[in-house]
């Protein structure tokens, strides 16, 4: 089961692919929590509804892809976390994952958080990019009120302008005060360009580091991170991952930032 009273990781690629790929990412980041003594999340979606052209790649299915999620939790051990697109989809999936999302474009939809919630998993909510701190209580509330075991809301940045993310580091504080829950945040998504790669989303993800840094440093709970061997041959978000070997290190990074902002030696 996942709890985020500790800094926490979700990682994983975009999507499910196929059982070799999926176990390959999730025994490493299984390493990686070892290794670290970092809780890690194991995230990868079944669907990705929200593509932007209709011939985008969207994975297997809700049928076929709870089996491959199952398959990393019961390999690895870690806690799974996947996406939802429908209140129908909801319960079918929490018989599988420890975590349920959100997107961040329907962090409104009242009967999908609400549905979520309904099945007292922890619940996490992508904060809309056009939506400031602390209008995501309203969303945390319903989470909550239908149910949530746990509530938790992630930080992607915010539109400024057309086909760009910035990232307010004071959201971190903002989000836990107005809505009392474990602030998180994407270090990939936060890099996309949307609508920049004809039409689709692209990104900078020379930038994920320094954010990652940044974010760590102003006081985010904990960290998603989509990641993959070889980010340019992904289906999905190939654009804003992280290479996986390049992980590590930036994990060392923020382990060593917290342990100076509370005084601690560094264990990684």
């Amino acid at each position: 089961m996942a709890h985020f009273n500790r800094f926490t990781l979700i990682a994983g690629p975009c999507v499910l692919e196929d059982a070799g790929l999926n176990l390959e990412v999730g025994q490493e980041l299984a390493r990686i929590s070892r290794a670290l003594r970092l809780p890690i999340v194991f995230k990868a979606s079944f669907d990705k509804a929200n593509r932007s052209k209709a011939g985008a790649a969207r994975g297997p299915g809700l049928e076929a892809g709870l089996p491959l999620l199952e398959q990393v939790g019961s390999t690895t051990g870690l806690p799974l976390l996947t996406d939802v697109h429908e209140a129908d989809q909801c319960a079918r999936a929490a018989e599988v994952v420890d975590v349920l999302q959100i997107p961040a474009f329907l962090c409104r939809q009242t009967d999908l958080v609400e549905a979520a919630g309904a099945t007292g998993r922890t619940i996490n909510i992508k904060k809309g990019q056009w939506m400031a701190p602390e209008e995501m209580t309203a969303a945390v509330d319903k989470a909550r009120g239908a149910g949530a075991a746990e509530v938790t809301v992630t930080e992607r940045g915010t539109f400024f302008g057309y086909g760009n993310l910035v990232v307010d580091m004071r959201s971190f504080a903002r989000v836990r005060a107005a809505a009392g829950v474990a602030a998180i945040f994407d270090g990939t998504h936060s890099v996309q360009r949307p609508g920049r790669a004809d039409g689709a989303s692209g990104g900078d993800p020379e930038h994920i580091p320094s954010l990652v840094r940044a974010a760590v440093a102003a006081g985010c709970d904990g960290l998603f991170l989509e990641t993959h061997p070889e980010p340019s041959r992904a289906p999905s978000d190939s654009t804003n991952m992280l290479p996986l070997a390049a992980l590590p290190g930036l994990l060392t990074d923020v382990i060593a930032i917290r342990a100076a902002l509370s005084g601690e030696e560094s264990h990684g």
